[in-house]
Formats: C-alpha cells, structure tokens, sequence
C-alpha cells in the first residue's frame, strides 16, 4: 500500500477510520472496505472493456448489448467476508476474470487452508480457525474440496512416469515424527532419489509406513520399475537386513554400494 498509495491518501484513510472507530481489519474493518472498493471498480472497468463503451456514453446506443444493473455476491477474504455489487450486461456475457462466476473466495484464502492442513490441523480446527480469526465462514465440505486437490496433486506425482536410466539411485528410510487423526506418533519416510544422465537428482518417490523393511523396499523398487525405471547402475544405501537383496531380486544388473558410517 505504501508504494501504491501517497502517504496522505493513507494517512486521510487511518484518521477517517479512527475518527469513525472503524477496525483496521476484521469483517467490518477498513481494509475489507478497501478490497470491496478496489474490487467493484475493477469489475466496473472489466464491464467497459467489455462492452466498449463507459456507463452512459452514446456510443453504445444500438450496439446489441448494455449494462443491465448489478447483482450482490459475498466473497470470502482473509480479512472476512466482503459483499459486492456485480455488474450484468443485458446478453449476459460478460465474463469477470478479478471475480470470476461461480468463485465465493479470493486472495489467498486456499492458501491459508492448505497452510493450516499442512500443519496436521482437522478440518474442524481449520473451519473454526478461520471463523475466529478471519471472520470466514468457510464449511467442511469447502475445506475437503480444498485440501483434496492437494491429494488429486500428490497422486497425480507419485504415479508420473520416470526416466528409463539413472546411474546412480540412493534410498533410504527417515524417520518423522507424525501427526494423525491428532496423534503424534513416528513413522518412516521411504525416499528415492534418483541422479539423471545429465547429473540431475530427482526425487522418484515417497512412501509413508510405520517401520522400515526390506519386504516394502521391495515394493518400492518395484513400483519405481512400473512406472518406466528399466536400469540403475549403482545403487546406494545402508546397511539395512535385506535391503541389497531386495535391490537385486528388482534390478539383478544393479550395483548395490552400502554407505559406511
């Protein structure tokens, strides 16, 4: 704000809100009035752009399509809600990208749900968390929608295709501690990270289990060969009970290097 607006637009803003003791932030406070402000005359220029002429210009006499009023839409911010006035066009076609149709949240909103999610937070903490502090009224099935598209993403990673060759392949199993269901407990990341032709690494994979073994590193090699692994020329890791025969059975031509510690 401070680059944007000259410090007495700003100052001039402060002393009418303190003078009228309107909040700072909150649902009722100055910045959502800004944001609905700055939000409705954007809308309002994207509605000219879109018809070709300004409200009212003569211009636009006879040229198939006006302004046709406004329509009320509540937006969620992470400053609380905020109410719009949307403008129509008589052909509805007028297609808002600042607020686009059908959207009920902007700003970084998602973000904030998916920060929260990342922490080990229930949806319920997340909903109540959001109500408290921002004044969003945002549903369970709103933050699922959300935080499903996290897991559509992580699906969609774990399943992608890999590279037929990496000369060398570490693995290796660390351990985490975990919050689930609101239980920390310690779990086993098993990771591949793969160096490319190119001498790139890349990270092949994540599995999450209870404890380390060679029977799900099995799993693991076999699943890196599904997915278009064909050869590993060396392949490096510790000197867990197992691990380099299961590293054999998967890719026999492998080299197998334990770490020395």
């Amino acid at each position: 704000m401070a680059e944007t607006f000259p410090p007495n637009v700003i100052d001039a803003l402060l002393a009418e809100a303190k003078e009228t003791g309107t909040p700072i932030d909150g649902v009722d406070g100055l910045l959502n009035q800004m944001t609905k402000a700055v939000l409705e005359r954007a809308l309002r220029a994207e509605m000219t752009n879109h018809l070709g002429h300004e409200s009212g210009d003569p211009s636009g006499n006879g040229s198939g399509n006006s302004r046709n009023g406004t329509s009320v839409k509540t937006v969620s911010t992470r400053n609380g809600p905020v109410d719009i006035e949307v403008p129509r066009d008589r052909n509805s076609t007028f297609e808002p990208m600042i607020v686009p149709k059908r959207a009920r949240r902007i700003g970084n909103l998602d973000d904030t749900i998916l920060s929260l999610y990342s922490r080990g937070m229930t949806t319920r903490d997340i909903e109540a968390h959001l109500r408290e502090v921002y004044g969003v009224q945002a549903s369970r099935e709103l933050i699922s929608n959300v935080t499903d598209v996290v897991v559509d993403e992580i699906k969609t990673w774990q399943s992608r295709p890999l590279d037929e060759v990496y000369p060398i392949m570490y693995v290796d199993g660390i351990r985490l501690r975990v919050k689930d269901n609101g239980v920390v407990s310690t779990k086993v990341a098993y990771l591949a990270i793969g160096v490319d032709t190119d001498g790139r690494k890349h990270a092949l994979g994540c599995w999450i289990q209870d404890s380390e073994g060679a029977k799900f590193w099995q799993k693991v090699l076999a699943d890196l060969r599904n997915r278009g692994v064909r050869d590993v020329l060396i392949v490096c890791c510790d000197g867990l009970t197992g691990l380099p025969d299961a590293v054999t059975a998967v890719f026999p031509d492998s080299i197998v290097q334990t770490c020395v510690v």
